[in-house]
């Protein structure tokens, strides 16, 4: 089993492309447009991708972050979470600071430019049981 896509509304469909086009320079826009309600994007590989979608009528979202239901980030596995963070930061995107260098695995957070946040994970190791160590 893998994840074959997410779909995501976000408040920027352009701000999220741009973020994930800087973060994964390996994906591209697959397919996209418009609808009555807003606009639709894929972005990824040809085996995964996100679908991204922005609607016309978009409100703040009034949730706070990590205290009420729904998606808060989503965790993308990556080679090299170090270079990723670099081609991140020198875009000038914003680093979430519960950064983690683990000996099994390191993890980075960022945001795109409509706020959404992104958590980024590079495994050290193949042990399964050490990935999990918390």
């Amino acid at each position: 089993m893998y994840l074959e896509h997410a779909n995501i509304t976000v408040p920027d469909i352009d701000a999220a492309t741009h973020f994930l086009l800087t973060a994964f320079p390996e994906f591209r826009i697959r397919g996209g447009g418009d609808r009555e309600t807003g606009r639709w994007q894929h972005v990824g590989t040809d085996i995964t991708y996100l679908a991204l979608q922005q609607e016309n009528d978009h409100r703040p979202d009034p949730r706070t972050r990590y205290v009420h239901d729904g998606v808060h980030h989503l965790g993308l596995v990556v080679e090299d979470v170090k270079g990723l963070e670099q081609r991140l930061l020198e875009a000038g995107y914003r680093q979430n600071p519960m950064s983690e260098d683990h000996p099994a695995r390191l993890r980075r957070y960022f945001f795109d430019d409509a706020g959404m946040e992104w958590e980024f994970i590079e495994y050290l190791t193949d042990d399964l049981q050490a990935r999990n160590e918390y």
